[in-house]
């Protein structure tokens, strides 16, 4: 069974930098697109960033360039998160996704499985 486990998150001061791990398990990452999304409280799953099954091209919603970066080691199974700069509006609970499409996406549907979440809380 395919299991997604991002680890990472916590309490952080805006301004400061954290970064969010995904292992992945029962499946190997290097044939799949992948992505972060993140959910705040009483809102919508919503795209952040995606990478390319090679890790060569990575795209990313507008709030977070130039402050969040999208890795992969494929030789490792992982998938990272480096988020700088963090404000208060970052917070939520973000999740690392595997891809069905073979193509860059930022739609959720296309998105086949899913880890349980790493909370990420930033004060002001």
């Amino acid at each position: 069974q395919v299991q997604l486990v991002e680890s990472g998150g916590g309490l952080v001061q805006a301004g400061g930098s954290l970064r969010l791990s995904c292992a992945a398990s029962e499946l190997t990452i290097s044939n799949h697109v992948m992505g972060w999304f993140r959910q705040a409280s009483g809102k919508e799953r919503e795209f952040v960033a995606g990478i390319s099954r090679s890790g060569g091209n990575s795209y990313s919603v507008d709030s977070v360039k130039g402050r969040f970066t999208i890795s992969r080691d494929n030789a490792k199974n992982m998938m990272y998160l480096q988020m700088n700069s963090l404000k208060p509006e970052d917070t939520a609970a973000y999740y690392c996704a595997v891809s069905t499409l073979l193509s860059p996406s930022t739609a959720v549907e296309d998105f086949r499985y899913w880890g349980q979440g790493t909370q990420v809380t930033v004060s002001s």
